[in-house]
């Protein structure tokens, strides 16, 4: 008997949703237009993320070997930096390496008498730390700075705090954005699907009327909210991921991001938090919507 209750129920939410196909409709386009602009926001944010995080990945501060260190010296040191938490990768340069990329550098210049007496000797060995978080930065070179034989550590402190600016205002931001937009997506989805309770008052009178209890009466309303937020859902992140991939064919072939060496986030690795994120929002849009609507005509 209960089965038969709960299939009837949803079988009712089915009915209403294609048969007041204009109010679907309405729906289903002012919850897709939200969708898109919160994915849109969303998928600007995570790249947004990614790439500060790439550059964070590849802001390395140079850790300065003593001339007189020994390889065994040299050895220690990489395995002591290698110990410190927050370091993501170490580099070695050897003083030969580094006379190499002084040439490199200076290659357009007339090195005969620019580098007249410039030996490999006289550049000393050094490590290139990357770290896993920038805001790691300063306590980081104080532990490398006590290791022995080394002399200095030269980092681009300026440059560090200004992309640790700039990403902590970046994720509040987008952040807040979000937030705005699922409140005024309530808001908007609601008052869409007050009109479809409006235009059925008489029924939910003449139900209310025979006895109808009001949670039998909410079921089937609450459904059409569900299968309105998953039809958006659905359209939504087609729509979004037919678009992504081709904005990021384009974007990927930029010579600035290329010279940077920086990638985007592909859409497969974003997809199922946005698929979870976008039904969580459809069926809760429309399951609230839906709650708030029918208060009015249950006299809850």
């Amino acid at each position: 008997m209960r089965y038969n209750i709960i299939s009837y129920l949803v079988g009712e939410g089915f009915r209403n949703t294609f048969k007041n196909k204009k109010s679907t409709i309405i729906s289903v386009t002012t919850m897709c237009l939200t969708m898109l602009m919160f994915g849109t926001f969303f998928i600007l944010g995570e790249n947004i993320n990614h790439i500060v995080n790439n550059i964070e990945e590849q802001q390395g501060m140079m850790v300065v070997i003593d001339k007189k260190a020994t390889e065994e010296q040299i050895t220690k040191i990489g395995e002591e930096i290698r110990k410190i938490d927050g370091v993501n990768t170490i580099e070695y340069t050897s003083q030969e390496e580094a006379y190499n990329k002084v040439r490199e550098q200076w290659k357009n210049v007339e090195l005969d008498n620019f580098l007249n007496g410039y030996t490999a000797d006289r550049l000393p060995p050094s490590y290139t730390v990357t770290l896993t978080d920038l805001s790691l930065n300063s306590s980081v070179q104080a532990q490398i700075k006590k290791i022995e034989n080394v002399t200095e550590v030269v980092a681009m402190d300026s440059t560090i705090s200004t992309l640790e600016s700039i990403a902590k205002g970046i994720r509040i931001g987008i952040l807040a954005i979000l937030i705005a937009l699922i409140i005024i997506s309530v808001f908007i989805i609601s008052n869409t699907i007050k009109l479809s309770v409006h235009a059925r008052r008489k029924e939910i009178s003449i139900m209310k009327y025979v006895g109808a209890t009001n949670g039998f009466i909410r079921w089937p309303f609450v459904v059409e909210g569900m299968i309105i937020g998953i039809i958006a859902a659905l359209i939504s992140i087609i729509i979004v991921g037919f678009a992504y991939n081709g904005i990021a064919v384009q974007a990927v072939q930029f010579e600035t991001l290329q010279k940077l060496n920086i990638s985007l986030v592909s859409f497969s690795d974003m997809f199922n938090l946005i698929l979870i994120m976008y039904l969580a929002i459809g069926i809760g849009i429309g399951v609230l919507g839906s709650a708030m609507s029918m208060r009015k005509y249950l006299e809850v």
